[in-house]
């Protein structure tokens, strides 16, 4: 590669972790963006103006007007004509970076497809918005030995941190350096159940709190693609902006002193679709069902739930289901909800809309 075309990146190759040989490593390097959303959006943007030569970006969704105060790669253009997240982040880097290479997965990320996502790449990057998707992603980069980056953001709070998966019997350069650590299953053993944990579209999202925690996974997946693994921040980074609290949690232990079913144990439950969501379109209905498998004796807290959903309409609640009228982006939805995490939305006959109402006012 002549130097005109390392200009672009002068500054960057100034520093003394990366330089021109570390550039060209970003150059020759491929990340999968899992979710292109607020976090997605500065991910793949920030990725794209550092050089990394190609990246996946894979989200399901459209675009909608209330993205725009935190999804910094859209516009209301691209709102108008109701582009795919995916797609417009395409066409936005293209212009950015035409040195790298992009490529658009418009699809749901799930157990069926995500090793394909992830054997061809060198990092996955996290920008979904909910924790089964993200086991999912740490199953399948522990067990093809993938570095996983995770983040999360909602209200004013978010979290980062790197993961570089044990790899027994592999020839992995971090593990054998000595700097494997811990899998996101080794910090959160277990998935919250749908409704517990409050969504950008019930709780809202602060746009900084988002861009704050995607730059702190930015700057940790710059350091493992030019091979910095000592530069890795070995704490689980919390952060609460708007109580101007940071917090490095101590979780290097996590692996010696757990049983992880997933890094230790070699099961991958997420990946094998043990605990994967299904949906069902029913027939004459105009409504699809979801089926969310939660843990053995646990129920969802309807309480919690219904004062979720109260300020985004009508709401009836019984001790055996909730039912909401919600109107989604101009649409009318109706979502019940059931105790055992079972749900119906009428008012669609397609999969991935229900998925995504369930996503934003339930969680999953």
């Amino acid at each position: 590669m002549s130097t005109p075309e390392l200009d672009r990146y002068h500054r960057q190759m100034l520093l003394p972790g990366i330089g021109e040989e570390g550039q060209r490593k970003l150059l020759a390097s491929s990340a999968l963006v899992l979710g292109c959303g607020a976090l997605g959006t500065v991910i793949a943007n920030m990725l794209a103006r550092a050089g990394v030569g190609r990246l996946i970006i894979a989200d399901r969704d459209f675009i909608e007007l209330t993205n725009l105060q935190r999804q910094v790669l859209f516009d209301e253009d691209d709102v108008a004509q109701a582009i795919p997240k995916a797609e417009a982040a395409r066409r936005k880097i293209s212009r950015i970076n035409s040195q790298v290479q992009v490529e658009a997965v418009i699809d749901d990320v799930n157990h069926g497809n995500i090793e394909r996502l992830v054997t061809g790449v060198d990092v996955v990057v996290d920008g979904v918005d909910n924790f089964e998707t993200r086991f999912l992603a740490n199953d399948a980069a522990v067990k093809h030995g993938k570095p996983y980056v995770y983040g999360g953001a909602v209200g004013t709070v978010g979290m980062s941190y790197a993961i570089l998966p044990h790899t027994p019997g592999s020839d992995s350069a971090w593990e054998k350096a000595g700097h494997a650590t811990p899998c996101l299953r080794c910090i959160f053993e277990q998935a919250p159940p749908p409704g517990m944990n409050p969504t950008c579209d019930t709780a809202g999202v602060l746009g900084p709190v988002v861009s704050i925690v995607a730059n702190f996974q930015v700057a940790e997946t710059i350091k493992i693609l030019t091979g910095n693994w000592a530069a890795l921040r070995t704490t689980l980074l919390s952060m609460d902006v708007w109580e101007n609290e940071f917090r490095q949690l101590r979780v290097a232990r996590a692996y010696d002193v757990g049983e992880c079913a997933c890094c230790k144990k070699r099961q991958f439950e997420y990946l094998d679709g043990k605990f994967a969501s299904s949906t069902t379109t029913l027939c004459g209905r105009n409504a699809v069902q979801l089926t969310t498998k939660l843990g053995q004796g646990e129920k969802l807290d309807f309480d919690a739930i219904a004062n979720r959903l109260r300020p985004h309409g009508e709401v009836a609640a019984s001790k055996f289901m909730i039912r909401a009228q919600i109107s989604d982006n101009g649409s009318p939805y109706e979502l019940t909800i059931f105790t055992d995490g079972r749900a119906i939305v009428k008012g669609t006959k397609q999969p991935t809309v229900a998925r995504n109402i369930y996503a934003k006012y339930v969680g999953a």
